[in-house]
């Protein structure tokens, strides 16, 4: 056992390799969640390396309604929590590591190695952790050089040629002071050939580095400081053409390369004060993100159009939180001011290759002079043309927050409100050179130089309360909650492209004096204004218990209602759209039900999670039909997971024990449209591992899909065609830890 000093012995201790090693690690601001009214999952060290979970994308199912599927990029870490989510933009939960908030949803997936506990608390989260937490919010927590000294490697090989591996090092110089450092590696040999270039398409390369330094000051204040740094250089994407009309798939084919990289910095300096009366904690964070996302936009082998987006963004945080200190008081209260600054730079170029100008431009503008000339075409003079979208979007917020705990004997309630300003504005330049020609009037190609340029601002206040009932129980608890959720608005940026065709393209037809059917446009949008998209509310009802109720048995359950108003829906623009926007739709509900149930006697170890969600529009009319009362796409109705393990003590020379474990995860119904004519029925992964521990190491072999079920986990359209991206295959490896 592992054994902390100062500052940190509150966290008592961890097993590093024994799923029953005991850890409680509390949060500044939730606290034990178990003992909180709130709807949780939790894991330990020891889960975590057991179950081999290498990204948040593999919580899916063993948190009950917690969905991130694997789109084959890390830029898409789209996540839908009781039946809420986006696949673009905002995001519908927040992420914490080491308390240290990360802004940028692209930066969510990244390689977990030596991290020692993970909490996923289900809900509105806003009271407390502010914007985008109308889901949850995910806290993540590293291994302290305060709790383990020494030296921790991993490294693993599976199929398809993958490997990954990390080292890290902890040292306690003084009794005070504790640093780390930790560096990971991952290549992944990827699962779906690019028939055209003859390539794997989802290869790709992550690394990252952390450094960590604690620092017990005295017996009241504590420092810890963490920097960390990631990369990922990879490929994609996976898509397959759907034909509609025989439910076949095609070959993923396309001709222009496809790839995503990134870099992210994160430094982050956590100062804790602990004081007869009050507990002080201010959390200060810089954060960058750089990526790099190129895309053949059409995922085929015509040459019509890609993209590269590139965006760099900075970020800073400051938040102060001020707590009463743990007494016998029946009241226990919170307070906390939170600010942060973003700036992201973005730039969008949209090329148009010869089968796109052809198909998406000169076909609609030939269109539309055939009605008046139907011998005369307009040309270009080039095969290929850039349309430039570049973008400066600042966002500025604040809030102030409050939360009071009542106690009454076994009854205990929770009052809690913040109140959140946010401002964000966006300075765009879109524009676009082409030389055209009218064969009737015209004997040479005339440059049409468009742009579309301008500012556009918005502002939030939102007003977030909350009220719990808890009442203790001899063996856990049960509670009620009404909460507020808040996911912020924005802009769409994907929309400028076809902003700008539809603008050259009236510009043209203007001057020669013939209006352009509006039917013969990608869209009916003109105008900036059309690109903003409002905030996201909702109100959370939820009845729930944390139950003990036998040694080695622990059942947590959630009944909850969601009602959400201007809900935030992906949407593709009207005709053969190049983008997609996020607009807002009336209203839709969602109700449903967690269980979690875990079990431990001697040996065995057993778990059962389930989630079930109905979520539903309940008003909204996308202007082509009416989707009320159809079920909310993407978003999985069901989400199981069962695992069933058993540790045999051997403790014969240096081997130690061996544990067998087999797990079974579901998902399903997703429907893939708002119509719901489209939908990926529940599907079966299995799963099986063998552990060997010896005295410094652990081997494992694992398995995954052994069934090797095949099952969709992504739909889109992309210029009127449909794709569908397909989960992984059968697959298996090898994994050795060293704790030395």
């Amino acid at each position: 056992m592992l054994c902390a000093v100062g500052a940190y012995a509150q966290e008592e201790t961890i097993t590093l390799y024994h799923v029953d090693g005991v850890e409680v690690v509390a949060s500044t601001k939730s606290g034990d969640s178990h003992t909180q009214p709130i709807s949780t999952t939790a894991l330990n060290m020891g889960k975590i390396e057991m179950r081999g979970i290498s990204s948040a994308k593999e919580l899916s199912t063993i948190a009950p309604n917690f969905y991130q599927p694997d789109y084959g990029s890390s830029i898409t870490s789209s996540i839908y929590i009781r039946g809420f989510g986006s696949r673009i933009d905002q995001p519908v939960m927040g992420m914490t590591i080491d308390e240290i908030p990360v802004m940028n949803k692209n930066g969510y997936d990244f390689d977990f190695y030596d991290i020692r506990h993970i909490e996923l608390l289900r809900g509105p989260q806003g009271t407390l952790y502010g914007r985008n937490t109308s889901g949850g919010v995910m806290n993540v927590t590293t291994l302290s050089p305060m709790m383990y000294q020494g030296v921790r490697a991993m490294a693993e090989y599976s199929t398809v040629s993958s490997y990954r591996a990390s080292a890290a090092y902890y040292a306690k110089p003084t009794e005070r002071f504790g640093i780390s450092v930790a560096a990971g590696y991952a290549h992944s040999g990827g699962f779906f050939r690019n028939t055209y270039r003859d390539e794997m398409c989802d290869k790709g390369d992550n690394a990252s580095l952390r450094l960590r330094m604690q620092w017990v000051v005295n017996d009241r204040w504590s420092l810890d400081n963490s920097l960390t740094a990631g990369y990922t250089n990879e490929g994609g994407y996976a898509y397959h053409p759907y034909d509609p009309v025989t439910g076949s798939y095609g070959a993923i084919a396309y001709n222009d390369p496809s790839g995503y990289e990134r870099l992210t910095i994160s430094e982050g300096f956590v100062a804790k004060y602990r004081g007869e009366k009050i507990n002080l904690t201010s959390v200060t964070s810089y954060g960058y993100l750089g990526d790099k996302m190129t895309l053949d936009q059409d995922f085929s082998p015509k040459s019509m159009f890609t993209m590269q987006q590139r965006q760099r963004e900075h970020s800073i945080t400051e938040d102060i939180v001020i707590r009463n200190a743990p007494n016998n008081s029946r009241w226990q209260w919170l307070s906390g001011a939170f600010v942060f600054a973003k700036w992201l730079d973005m730039s969008s170029p949209v090329t148009f290759k010869e089968d796109g100008i052809n198909d998406l431009i000169l076909g609609n503008i030939n269109k539309g002079l055939h009605t008046v000339f139907p011998e005369n075409n307009m040309t270009f003079g080039c095969d290929n043309f850039v349309i430039n979208s570049d973008f400066r979007i600042p966002t500025y917020g604040a809030a102030l927050y409050h939360q009071s705990t009542l106690d009454l004997g076994r009854w205990h309630l929770t009052a809690g409100i913040r109140v959140d300003m946010e401002h964000t504005s966006m300075s765009y330049n879109s524009n676009t050179s082409i030389p055209y020609r009218f064969d009737l009037t015209m004997s040479d190609y005339k440059d049409l130089y468009t742009e579309f340029k301008g500012r556009e601002r918005q502002t939030f206040f939102e007003v977030l309360p909350k009220i719990a009932l808890r009442y203790d129980l001899s063996k856990g608890n049960i509670y009620a909650t009404i909460t507020r959720g808040y996911k912020s608005g924005g802009f769409n940026t994907q929309i400028f492209s076809d902003i700008l065709q539809v603008k050259m393209m009236n510009e043209m037809m203007g001057a020669l004096g013939i209006e352009l059917d509006s039917s013969a446009t990608t869209t009916t949008y003109d105008s900036a204004s059309a690109t903003r998209y409002k905030p996201e509310t909702s109100w959370n009802f939820e009845i729930g218990t944390h139950l003990s109720p036998a040694d080695g048995l622990s059942i947590d359950g959630a009944l909850f209602w969601i009602e959400c108003f201007d809900q935030q829906v992906t949407v593709l623009p009207k005709g053969n759209s190049t983008g997609r926007m996020m607009s807002n739709a009336a209203r839709a509900r969602s109700f449903g039900v967690e269980l979690s149930a875990n079990y431990r006697y001697k040996g065995l170890s057993a778990s059962v999670d389930y989630g079930y969600t109905n979520a539903t529009f309940r008003k909204y009319d996308d202007g082509t039909a009416d989707h009320s009362g159809n079920y909310l796409p993407y978003a999985p109705q069901n989400t199981i997971n069962v695992m069933v393990g058993y540790t045999f003590d051997v403790d014969y020379r240096a081997l130690r024990d061996i544990t067998l474990a087999a797990d079974w995860r579901g998902v399903g119904r997703i429907y893939w449209n708002e119509s719901n004519t489209l939908s990926q029925p529940l599907y079966s992964l299995l799963g099986a591992q063998l552990s060997l521990r010896f005295d410094k190491a652990t081997v494992t072999l694992w398995g995954r899909n052994l069934s090797n079920s095949d099952y969709d986990v992504f739909y889109f359209k992309s210029v009127g065609k449909e794709f569908f991206s397909k989960g992984a295959p059968i697959h298996a490896g090898i994994r050795v830890n060293f704790n030395l």
